[in-house]
């Protein structure tokens, strides 16, 4: 393969820009723009150690820099790696590179580096997908999830699968076409075991990816309710901030305010609505209708209720509209004297907190049955998790296959039509870590990587 190089830090002011120079030729060419002042040259000194000195193109000066060399196969793409520590700056990176690339180097495409890197077997296509994970991780948890994938989390679990079902398929093959040797039958219950088994560890994994989902995306969260409910105070306490405009006054949100926020191991992309009543304001029903669209597409809904109030028509009609769907009911005022029939919204929902959003009694309670309903109460990213579609579509057909495989054996069918479905699980796993993919699965997996990466 060519030698290649781009910039891999973020593009913009900063103290350090790195351009990343990897092939057979990275020392060569990395030689031809930096000069040390110590008068070493890259290619004559030992890896995973540094030079200082200056880069320059055509005999000028562009920068002071530090070259780092790391040799093959121990870097992080398997090849040569050169990294040239200049000054951080858009300016500045972009004329170090220009003057690597006109030493011989070929600019890196989108996720060359990490390309490079399975490629060269250094990682699995999990593992590789994880480093974008990481790079576009938005909270602490999703950075350990992906983390954990990065160290080997899924493709330990899947050869797991792999080794158990690669051992009826093989021991069923042999069976099958030596029968003049002496091999041994394979039994109807073995079968069965490796494949329930298998199936236990296959739904389990999926069921991480919705779970996953929520870690790294977030989950849209849509507060709603009364004017005056306590919904911008119940906003500005979970965003730990002043948000929304807080005031006696009913109506002061006619628009839909949003923020991000963490909740435990929940990111709540959350938005704080117009408060819903019948009225006159014009702006005000603007806002309402941008209530309820809200609601539609909300994957979890906090219904705040003013305890002080009786249930009015219109909350009446919230709670019809959201009882099917991920909805808390947040009881508030409970400092004030309860005029609200809490049983009928017993009836309708099945989560309900208590608090005050005045003397914040019981907030970390609807923390915990935020992150109950989301599903990362008990969330443990060791285990690894299914972090995209691909992965899940892979690990589904698997599972798929498996079970055409235990239907087989359940209708009495030959063992031949079990080891094809055996083996198209297998197949799909080796599909999943890419050990079994096409030019077209690798070209899709890197497409959406940065350059530099």
């Amino acid at each position: 393969m060519s030698t290649v190089a781009a910039i891999s830090t973020a593009q913009g002011q900063g103290g350090i820009g790195i351009i990343r120079i990897s092939g057979e030729d990275a020392f060569s060419v990395a030689d031809k723009v930096f000069t040390s002042v110590s008068g070493k040259k890259i290619k004559d000194i030992q890896g995973y150690t540094a030079l200082f000195g200056h880069i320059h193109n055509n005999g000028e000066v562009i920068d002071e820099a530090v070259a780092l060399k790391f040799i093959a196969p121990k870097s992080f793409t398997g090849e040569n790696v050169v990294e040239l520590s200049c000054h951080g700056g858009l300016f500045v990176t972009k004329e170090v590179l220009s003057a690597v690339i006109s030493s011989g180097a070929e600019p890196a495409g989108p996720g060359e580096f990490t390309k490079r890197a399975y490629l060269n077997g250094k990682i699995d296509f999990t593992e590789a997908e994880s480093v974008m994970d990481i790079i576009s991780a938005k909270s602490k948890s999703a950075v350990k999830a992906a983390l954990y994938v990065k160290e080997g989390a899924i493709f330990k679990k899947t050869q797991e699968i792999k080794n158990i079902l690669l051992n009826k398929a093989a021991h069923l093959s042999a069976w099958a076409d030596y029968p003049e040797e002496d091999i041994p039958e394979v039994t109807k219950d073995s079968i069965i075991e490796a494949v329930d088994t298998s199936i236990e560890s296959l739904e389990k994994l999926l069921s991480t990816y919705d779970t996953g989902q929520i870690v790294k995306e977030g989950i849209d969260t849509v507060i709603v309710g009364r004017p005056n409910a306590g919904k911008s105070t119940l906003m500005n306490i979970l965003a730990g901030r002043e948000k929304s405009i807080v005031t006696s006054i009913a109506g002061t949100t006619r628009d839909v305010v949003e923020d991000t926020v963490m909740v435990g191991n929940v990111m709540l992309k959350l938005s704080d609505t117009a408060g819903i009543r019948e009225t006159d304001n014009e702006i005000e029903k603007i806002g309402v209708e941008k209530t309820f669209k809200k609601i539609d597409t909300a994957g979890l809904v906090i219904a705040l209720f003013d305890s002080s109030q009786r249930l009015s028509e219109e909350e009446i009609q919230l709670i019809d509209k959201v009882k099917d769907t991920p909805c808390i009911a947040v009881i508030n005022k409970t400092d004030l004297e309860n005029h609200l029939n809490i049983e009928y919204i017993n009836k309708n929902i099945k989560h309900i907190v208590y608090i005050s959003a005045k003397t914040l009694d019981n907030i970390d309670e609807l923390k915990n049955k935020i992150e109950k309903i989301a599903g990362t109460e008990d969330f443990d990213p060791s285990g690894g998790i299914i972090a995209n579609e691909r992965q899940r579509k892979a690990v589904s057909n698997a599972l798929s296959a498996l079970i055409e495989a235990k239907n087989a054996l359940d209708f009495g069918m030959t063992m031949d039509a079990v080891t094809v479905s055996l083996q198209e699980s297998i197949d799909f796993l080796l599909e999943l870590t890419g050990e079994k993919a096409s030019e077209e699965i690798v070209d899709s997996v890197f497409h959406n990587f940065c350059v530099g990466k």
